[in-house]
């Protein structure tokens, strides 16, 4: 697929390959470092890694990406960190789903690229929060956008690591205008209710979509930040909760909590609805979804 916005797809999918590389980085050093519970004396975890592919309705190359999964760790029980760059043409459902949304010309030229990071990680500690991130970048024909975001989802809460976590998204949003901040903190809040609980699935953080400002450089610098604010938001709370005593209690409320996720996961959350109209590998799809949940 080429046309006038080939280069800035490729820079788009080659950065949030380099993000992901220094997630994984990340990630795996935090395995090598020292943990409670009952797998605190087992060997670090290191992520499998595999190749994705797209499934396109004339069996022609639709793209796909990498999915990164670690399991068992010390530190995480399962993190997936998903790398995608995707193509081909949007079948009748999406097309509708798109156009709903305002997205225009779906019925003239139904073509799409899209790509994005997509990490999720559910840990061992009851302690340490789990945590969403996800930034991606679509281009069809007549338009582009970046979305994306990060939030943070712990079962036992703490006013400090919250704190913490929101005001490292705000210093990197900061730059990008004063006024971003409330409103990407205001649109995460309502993105992520749950209506069937009544309640929010976390402690909150920052999501938008469909940005165009009609200036991409711009927002693709506003895309960046939001990857680049991740790792200081969240690894400072992993240091600080990874060595904390747990019990059967908390890992109890632990589960529950995760419940929360699956259910937003499953019947709200967008990307998910998506990547599995699409025909993308329902594996990296689902790489969500925490290990083990339970219902009360």
């Amino acid at each position: 697929m080429t046309d006038d916005f080939t280069p800035q797809k490729a820079r788009a999918s080659a950065w949030f390959r380099a993000l992901r590389d220094e997630i994984t980085a990340a990630f795996e050093a935090l395995e090598d470092s020292h943990a409670t519970g009952p797998l605190a004396d087992a060997p670090p975890a290191r992520f499998d890694v595999r190749e994705t592919r797209r499934a396109s309705d004339d069996g022609t190359d639709a793209g796909g990406g990498l999915m990164s999964v670690m399991r068992g760790g010390r530190v995480f029980e399962k993190v997936g960190v998903n790398v995608s760059e995707v193509y081909g043409h949007l079948g009748a459902a999406a097309q509708k789903a798109m156009a709903a949304r305002g997205v225009p010309g779906m019925e003239e030229d139904p073509r799409f690229w899209a790509s994005g990071i997509s990490l999720v990680a559910h840990m061992q500690n009851p302690h340490c929060p789990a945590v969403h991130m996800n930034t991606r970048m679509f281009w069809t024909p007549h338009t582009w956008w970046f979305g994306g975001g990060s939030d943070l989802n712990p079962c036992i809460e703490y006013a400090e690591d919250t704190a913490h976590f929101h005001a490292t998204q705000q210093a990197h949003l900061d730059p990008h205008g004063a006024d971003l901040y409330p409103r990407l903190k205001a649109w995460a809040d309502e993105y992520f209710y749950i209506p069937h609980r009544g309640r929010a699935r976390g402690v909150g953080g920052i999501f938008m979509d469909d940005r165009n400002s009609g200036d991409w450089e711009a927002d693709f610098a506003l895309t960046q930040d939001i990857g680049r604010a991740f790792l200081p938001a969240f690894l400072p709370l992993v240091e600080r909760r990874r060595v904390q005593e747990f019990t059967e209690a908390d890992r109890d409320t632990q589960l529950v909590h995760r419940g929360l996720y699956a259910e937003y996961n499953l019947v709200y959350d967008r990307g998910t609805k998506f990547g599995l109209a699409t025909g993308h590998d329902a594996n990296a799809v689902l790489m969500s979804l925490p290990p083990l949940a339970k219902w009360v």
